[in-house]
């Protein structure tokens, strides 16, 4: 058992990883929607509520998930992760009913994204870094789950074209055993997560952050975070399918570049959010979202403004995760940053759900997307005035006994 307390690059260079891996498969699932429900006769709207469900059960286990990582460790959690990973492709590529299709990709995966994502990783990020450099080593480990994102896309979509769907997703469940080093390399000291100073019950915490106001607004504002990402992940390929973009390209090329500019806006949020209020930087990114949308909707519509319309999206994608976070360690501090982080991305993981259920109900009943196009910039507007009035002081508690 490791006794020595982990260091910052070690927790920067493996959580990253992790995530990289973890993100980046699940990233190309929306590439698999128009091979996998034709090869099965399904509707858009059954390979959609699979990639829904996905999101509401990663969002509703993850504070429950989050909460054993901050009681127990994250290293356990991380491998149950991984283990539910690998069975959730393998259940992708074998289902031959909708039923079984959603229980792979949408339970299995969904708990298995809890256990390996952000929520999880950043509590020991949270713990091993500084408050000085807290946020800052936030948006590095998000932009390595953004360089999974561009780096997975190209691969995907070129084991789909050369193996199969299914055999690509059997070599993805390959990949995904690389995350159980990963996860092993992170195993903390034991009492890592014991903080000095004022001390909650689970039922404590909970209570407190839920009666608080920022806690409240920051949920309400990552439900459009969810719901516009997603929706953009699994529809924008049959998207630009019915709009005549038959070659697979544009939207590779698109879902890449949506990736590889992530890189580098996870990586400036984390930056400028050690050094500016969060909040505005949350409300900035909300409205532009809104605005890239309006305006690649507006234009005539081609593989260019497609690619600068990723291009901009992705700079915006993830840059919500490293402040929200960010926000949440400053205010209620670190000792259940897993669990409280959690809390919130349950919020991000409705919105996730609507956002990729909705797209293919709407469309199978009006034949078009525009509905949901509308829905998302609304929501971008909504998000931007409910991140404003969030306070960013942490929380002024009682001293322990005897202090």
């Amino acid at each position: 058992m490791q006794s020595k307390p982990l260091s910052l690059t070690t927790v920067l260079v493996c959580g990253g990883l992790l995530v990289t891996l973890s993100m980046g498969i699940r990233h190309g699932f929306g590439l698999f929607n128009l091979p996998i429900t034709q090869a099965h006769g399904w509707s858009r709207e059954t390979f959609a509520f699979a990639l829904a469900l996905q999101n509401l059960m990663w969002g509703a286990s993850q504070p429950f998930v989050g909460a054993l990582a901050d009681k127990f460790g994250a290293v356990r959690v991380m491998l149950i992760g991984v283990a539910l990973y690998v069975a959730g492709l393998v259940v992708m590529a074998l289902a031959s009913s909708g039923t079984a299709f959603a229980s792979g990709a949408g339970v299995l995966i969904g708990i298995a994204q809890a256990g390996t994502t952000y929520s999880v990783v950043y509590g020991v990020v949270g713990r091993v870094a500084s408050p000085e450099k807290r946020v800052w080593a936030m948006g590095i480990t998000a932009a390595a789950g953004s360089f999974g994102q561009f780096l997975m896309i190209p691969v995907e979509q070129g084991l789909i074209s050369s193996l199969g769907w299914q055999n690509a997703l059997f070599v993805l469940a390959v990949m995904a055993c690389m995350m159980l080093p990963l996860a092993i390399s992170l195993r903390e000291p034991k009492g890592a997560a014991v903080q000095s100073g004022f001390q909650q019950t689970i039922g404590q915490a909970v209570r407190e952050a839920f009666s608080n106001r920022n806690f409240q607004l920051l949920t309400l504002g990552y439900f459009v975070c969810g719901f516009q990402v997603v929706f953009i992940g699994v529809h924008l390929a049959p998207y630009l399918k019915d709009r005549g973009f038959g070659d697979p390209t544009v939207a590779t090329v698109a879902l890449a570049l949506i990736g590889l500019f992530n890189v580098f806006g996870t990586y400036a949020a984390g930056s400028l959010g050690q050094r500016m209020p969060k909040r505005y930087l949350l409300s900035f990114i909300y409205l532009s979202r809104s605005v890239v949308i309006a305006g690649y909707l507006l234009l005539p519509l081609s593989a260019m403004s497609t690619w600068v319309f990723a291009a901009l999206m992705g700079a915006l994608w993830l840059s919500t995760v490293p402040l929200t976070n960010g926000i949440i360690a400053q205010v209620f501090g670190v000792q259940y940053l897993s669990m409280l982080s959690g809390v919130v991305f349950f919020s991000h993981q409705i919105g996730s759900f609507l956002g990729a259920w909705l797209g293919g109900y709407l469309y199978d009943r009006t034949g078009a997307y525009d509905v949901v196009w509308g829905i998302a910039i609304a929501l971008g507007v909504m998000a931007a005035l409910v991140n404003l009035p969030i306070r960013e002081h942490a929380l002024v508690r009682p001293q322990p006994v005897g202090a």
